[in-house]
Order: C-alpha cells, then structure tokens, then sequence
C-alpha cells in the first residue's frame, strides 16, 4: 500500500478489516454512526467481529469506539459471548458522531463514508451492500488529523454546545463527574 489510497466497497472490509485491525499491536480507535452484528472470515467460517476484538483485548491492544446510538439486538447478544469486552472497550455514545475512522497503533487510518456494519464495510453479499468509500493511509499529517478530530469527541470538546446532551447517555456520568 502507498502512502495514502482512495478505496471503494468490499475493498474497505478487505483492506481494514481483515488486513490491518488484526494486526493492531497497541491501540484501535474506531468512530462510526451506526453499529451492528458484523461477521469477518477465519478459515472457512464467519466469526463475529467482536471475536477479533475479543482477541485484540487478550493481547492488550486499547480498544475505544465511538458510535453515535446503540448498536441491535445481534450486536448485544454478540457482544455478550466476549465478557472480555466490557472493560476492554472504552466507548463513548456520542449522537453527533458521524464520521467513521479506524486507526490502527497511529500508523495506519480508514476514514470515509463506512458504518461498521456488514453493510458498510462490504462483507455482505455484492447484492446488499452499501456504496461507499474512503481513503486508507500511512501518512502521519493526515493520520494526526483523523486522531486529531476522534481525541476531541473522546474528550468530550464540544459536549457543552452541542445541544443533544438530553441523548447522549455518556455524557452526565463521563463529564459531570
């Protein structure tokens, strides 16, 4: 991969999914709207994504997400076979939220139109998948930047004026004290 691509489709369930967020080392970081049961390939089954970060957490890899509602029913009962998670994922409900980036240990960065959905990151059917796009780099100014706009959501810089406060379940026990 250069330095900074322009990718499309099942190539971002391909190039991010499967060939980078395995490999995190230290931390992943992943924004996104929406949120749902998403499966990836591990020989010849489907396994829930959430086993991948299962995983990552087992290594130590710091895990954050950032998703603006909660996620389905799928993605709860998924989410309920890796008790690991709990206290593994930092996560912030954040309803402005509606970028999507995946950084991986500050090298590596996905941002585009994808929701972490199979939908969205192209491991659906060619059939019923979303159009989408993004670009995936190794640039480290662009990649400061991505990280740059995640870290200020994380820390909440515009929790104060953001007026949807009343939706967001985050915010009363994370920045109130």
């Amino acid at each position: 991969m250069g330095k900074t691509e322009y990718i499309t489709n099942e190539q971002i369930y391909k190039l991010v999914l499967e060939e980078q967020v395995p490999d995190a080392k230290n931390f992943l970081w992943i924004a996104t709207a929406d949120i749902k049961d998403l499966h990836v390939p591990k020989g010849r089954k489907w396994i829930p994504f959430l086993s991948v970060l299962s995983g990552l957490v087992d290594n130590g890899v710091q895990i954050r997400l950032i998703h603006s509602k909660e996620p389905g029913p799928a993605f709860r009962e998924d989410f309920d076979r890796y008790p690991n998670l709990i206290e593994g994922i930092e996560r912030i409900l954040c309803p402005r939220a509606h970028f999507k980036a995946v950084i991986v240990d500050g090298e590596f960065a996905y941002a585009g139109s994808a929701n972490l959905t199979g939908a969205g990151m192209g491991a659906k059917n060619p059939n019923k998948r979303n159009f989408e796009n993004g670009i995936i780099t190794r640039d480290q100014h662009l990649i400061q930047q991505i990280m740059e706009q995640f870290d200020k959501v994380w820390i909440g810089e515009w929790c104060g004026k953001c007026m949807r406060k009343k939706y967001c379940a985050d915010y009363e026990d994370v920045y109130l004290g």
